[in-house]
């Protein structure tokens, strides 16, 4: 696969996915970037804001099984992995497969279920396999994890654990849109009072799973100069020794964010990186692994906030 191949594929997914979604280019793009970087996405955003519809339309355009799980408080971590029933006609035990056993997995309203609940999904989105009862089954190297929140609300919600939300490659939020682009999306699906088919807009994969895997092999030789390495790592340890911040992002952090901008440079056609790659996907990548002092939060400084302090204060090579 040439490296013009991906930009191609990533220009055709926002072409079907803006069939059915008004706006939203920015998380189109994060969603992109994670999809040929391999990791998992985390959205969150008031309700009615399409969270659940985007990702779908987006899970349309791959050739991949997709598969969601509605989380429920009630749910428990059998009801996401599977597990072992017993057949009485074979006298054997048999896996009855969760719905985590799939390729796209939309985690609709991840924090509605309890910790217990949730942590099921910790070993999927790190090995990319779960183990039932001492057996581990791999989940194929396209398995990939939307998952989705809502921020306001308190009643019922359980908040994601550092060690869920480190899993996740980008935390997206998706905020109201401009007023052109909300009386588009009433022009458009304002005849109807639920979610809309997302057959009625022919959408079309446009990736096959060779085509994806190709495409991921590519994007992990992107070039990243050491001069941007160090960038990273900079950046990366300024969040443990910011004052409006309580526990900076770990190692991990600085490995996803040096493969999301590999990931962010094949997108837009190159074979290197830049520190502007750095400087966009620093936020999304670094909002969700930062804890803030107590003290912060009363003065009304958020990660965000946090973050392009630390970008501006962080010398970006030449």
């Amino acid at each position: 696969m040439e490296l013009d191949s991906i930009g191609k594929i990533a220009e055709d997914i926002r072409a079907e996915v803006g069939k059915a979604i008004v706006g939203q280019g920015e998380a189109i793009d994060l969603l992109l970037t994670s999809l040929f970087a391999g990791g998992h996405v985390l959205l969150e955003g008031v309700p009615g804001t399409g969270k659940t519809f985007l990702v779908q339309a987006f899970a349309v355009c791959l050739d991949m099984e997709f598969g969601r799980i509605q989380f429920t408080p009630d749910m428990m971590p059998g009801d996401v992995i599977g597990t072992n029933l017993f057949n009485f006609q074979t006298n054997a035990f048999v896996l009855t497969e969760g719905p985590i056993f799939t390729q796209m997995l939309l985690a609709d309203e991840i924090n509605r279920t309890p910790p217990k609940t949730q942590a099921a999904l910790l070993q999927a989105m790190n090995e990319r396999s779960v183990t039932i009862d001492k057996k581990t089954y791999p989940l194929g190297e396209e398995f990939m994890v939307a998952a989705t929140q809502n921020p306001i609300e308190q009643q019922g919600m359980y908040p994601l654990p550092e060690a869920q939300l480190d899993r996740f490659l980008f935390k997206i939020g998706l905020g109201y849109p401009g007023r052109d682009e909300e009386r588009d999306i009433v022009a458009r699906h304002g005849h109807r009072p639920v979610m809309p088919n997302l057959s009625e807009f022919g959408l079309r994969p446009v990736v096959t799973r060779s085509g994806l895997a190709a495409a991921r092999e590519l994007t992990r030789r992107i070039r990243l100069e050491d001069v941007l390495i160090d960038y990273i790592v900079d950046i990366v340890r300024a969040t443990r020794e910011h004052p409006a911040i309580e526990t900076g992002a770990s190692p991990r952090a600085a490995t996803m964010l040096a493969a999301a901008a590999r990931a962010h440079a094949a997108v837009r056609g190159r074979d290197y990186a830049t520190p502007d790659d750095i400087k966009m996907l620093a936020p999304p990548v670094l909002r969700h692994r930062i804890v803030m002092t107590p003290a912060s939060d009363i003065e009304g400084v958020d990660a965000d906030a946090a973050i392009a302090r630390i970008l501006d204060q962080t010398a970006a090579p030449r």
